[in-house]
């Protein structure tokens, strides 16, 4: 179990919000372009890498459907016999159906990834409606902070306890 002390928590929470409302009031634009460098790298990624898999994938769903087409041809000419075109069009189906659920997935994903480009957005005009703010609301948790991770508490040579405390914020995740 890791423990961290309400007030320690509360203070630490309220003055990473209260930074955040500051820094956006101060330069908005400097702001949005940090949260979207940070985001774009980690996106750009993985869009790259879905997208290689979509096209692979679809292209295989391509050479199945011939290969389907050319084994019917197959058995209506008495090329192979029944239990063999039986045997191979229960497999090319099967993977037919693992390949159209995986495209399905990926497309979604990538267009999760261009959702999230818009998220930073989101995330900005929503931390706008805060004004220096002096304590925590559940209003305020609840419009700024999707979940608050506390790590186990570590202890260094000089006997001093450290702890790592993740916010993640909506919209734009851990912002470092």
């Amino acid at each position: 179990m890791h423990y961290v002390r309400y007030d320690v928590l509360y203070s630490f929470v309220l003055s990473r919000l209260q930074y955040w409302i500051e820094a956006v009031q101060q330069d908005e634009q400097a702001i949005l372009d940090r949260l979207s460098k940070s985001s774009i790298t980690e996106q750009a990624a993985a869009m790259k890498r879905a997208t290689h898999e979509k096209r692979r994938a679809e292209k295989r769903l391509n050479e199945l459907d011939n290969l389907l087409a050319k084994i019917y041809e197959d058995r209506l000419n008495e090329k192979i016999n029944e239990r063999n075109f039986s045997m191979l069009s229960q497999k090319y189906q099967q993977e037919q159906g693992e390949l159209e659920t995986k495209i399905e997935a990926l497309t979604a994903q990538l267009a999760s990834t261009k959702e999230q480009e818009d998220s930073v957005n989101k995330w900005v005009e929503l931390i706008k409606q805060f004004s220096s703010p002096t304590e925590l609301t559940a209003e305020l948790l609840n419009t700024l902070i999707e979940k608050i991770l506390v790590h186990e508490a570590t202890k260094d040579a000089d006997g001093n306890r450290t702890q790592e405390i993740e916010i993640i914020y909506r919209f734009v995740g851990k912002i470092y």
